[in-house]
């Protein structure tokens, strides 16, 4: 997957010239629409389908700060994946390779009227590429991982 570069904007930057970390799940976002785009789930196919994925817990590590005009590469995995939880996992590094973030975030699947959904049963294809994601980075997780 091609990872999402980001420019660092004036106004994400604080008083102190650095960019706030409150943009940083901003950046993570941003990145996890695009990765699942990449792999042919466009966020709003999904909630066309019914698919609606609340963020339930961010994990958030900051490493090394970036100011304005840094450009960011946001590197976006599938960390893990049980069939119900879905956790995420970013990288952040700046041009030079530093790295300056990593983090996780958590999403579970409702349906349009706030319940769980079976993603094995109800949305297949999606299950799937979540799993043979999992592979990538994780194979032996990617085996045993089942709704």
């Amino acid at each position: 997957m091609q990872a999402l570069t980001h420019r660092v904007q004036y106004y994400e930057t604080d008083r102190m010239g650095v960019t706030h970390h409150s943009n940083y799940i901003r950046f993570m976002e941003e990145a996890r629409v695009a990765y699942l785009e990449q792999l042919g789930f466009p966020y709003a196919e999904l909630e066309r389908r019914g698919v609606i994925s609340p963020v339930t817990a961010v994990n958030c590590k900051y490493l090394a700060t970036t100011t304005f005009d840094d450009r960011i590469t946001v590197d976006v995995r599938v960390e893990a994946f049980n069939g119900v939880v879905l956790t995420i996992g970013y990288d952040m590094t700046k041009q030079d390779g530093t790295r300056v973030f990593t983090g996780t975030s958590e999403h579970c699947f409702l349906n349009p009227e706030g319940h769980f959904i079976r993603l094995r049963r109800d949305q297949k294809e999606f299950y799937e590429m979540l799993m043979r994601e999992l592979n990538v980075h994780h194979p032996a997780e990617g085996e045993t991982s089942h709704e």
